[in-house]
């Protein structure tokens, strides 16, 4: 036979307080005298009663719930990110969800949907972009969206990015400052505003100092793209003697790559990342590459987000924080 399941009312009256004082005790944020959460937590443990976060959210209208949605993984940038996103959160007093889904408007469709159906405070989205629809249904839920690592002009949500366009500059000036002239570059996906920000970034600096790109190769993001397209670059009839990857997972496949042609990475072929994973500082990389701010990017992610729950009439912000040029034996030279 199964037991009756312990509720809040069972707690009170065994701690012989009313109903609401067990509700504040187990509500963050919410007051209560030490001796009243005394009594009430000794109850609940005697008793085995667990508060109900979800049954919470249909008294209160708020579930302390954050949903966090992230296209895939394989990009060692976004573990650390999720991590360090979580910790932050938690420590606001924040539950989190976490949910992967395809880059495609169908897969973030379901996962906004079931997000939605869990009654979420707000949802930070890492790289991964939202249709107007989505973002209407959100808006009109009372649930505010920031992006992470994503811009999306006009969509009228908040976003916190790197500063994309002067990390691509500060690669091209780094490159033909060491000497360069012939500099490939293997974009990040066109598709989003963070791969045509960097490789904007890097052909206008480039520009600005007399020399043009002599490949440009959209590498999707994707480690087998990548090196297939530094293959096509080192056949060249000129190969390029530096190479700007438009993230740090596919400057590793590029590395591995020019290797297996027998280049010396450094020496015949230097190489350009972005994002500093701490993959990219490992002896078997020592990858170049632009840092991206991760702990002050979280930081102004989770502000905006909280600030937006406290206010949702509070206006969208786009907000970008500069990172440093990383000098490693990938590529050598001055900053």
């Amino acid at each position: 036979m199964l037991e009756a399941k312990v509720t809040s009312q069972d707690v009170a009256r065994l701690a012989g307080v009313s109903q609401s004082a067990v509700s504040r005790v187990f509500t963050p944020g919410a007051s209560a005298s030490k001796a009243t959460i005394a009594k009430v937590r000794a109850a609940a443990e005697q008793l085995g009663y667990r508060p109900n976060p979800l049954a919470r959210a249909m008294i209160t209208g708020k579930s302390r719930i954050i949903g966090l949605v992230v296209a895939y993984l394989d990009n060692q940038f976004y573990p650390a990110a999720l991590e360090r996103l979580s910790n932050a959160l938690q420590d606001k007093g924040y539950h989190i969800l976490v949910f992967t889904a395809a880059n495609s408007q169908d897969g973030i469709e379901r996962v906004i949907n079931d997000l939605m159906d869990y009654q979420v405070d707000g949802i930070i989205t890492a790289s991964v972009a939202m249709s107007s629809d989505l973002t209407a249904r959100c808006a009109g839920a009372g649930i505010p969206v920031v992006l992470f690592n994503r811009g999306q002009p006009g969509a009228g949500l908040s976003s916190v990015t790197s500063a994309n366009v002067e990390g691509g500059r500060k690669v091209a000036r780094f490159l033909v400052g060491a000497g360069h002239s012939q500099i490939a570059h293997i974009a990040g996906w066109q598709g989003a505003l963070t791969g045509r920000d960097r490789q904007r970034g890097f052909v206008e600096g480039l520009a600005d100092l007399g020399v043009e790109a002599c490949g440009l190769i959209d590498g999707m993001y994707d480690r087998d793209t990548a090196a297939a397209a530094a293959r096509v670059l080192l056949d060249g009839a000129a190969p390029p003697t530096a190479i700007f990857v438009g993230n740090d997972h596919m400057a590793f496949a590029v590395i591995d790559q020019a290797r297996a042609m027998g280049r010396v990475v450094g020496r015949d072929v230097a190489i350009v990342g972005y994002d500093d994973v701490p993959l990219a500082a490992w002896g078997a990389y020592d990858l170049t590459t632009v840092r991206q701010p991760l702990n002050r990017m979280v930081e102004a992610t989770v502000e905006t987000l909280l600030a937006q729950i406290a206010d949702p009439a509070r206006a969208s912000q786009q907000i970008e924080i500069d990172g440093p040029l990383v000098v490693r034996t990938s590529a050598r030279g001055e900053i």
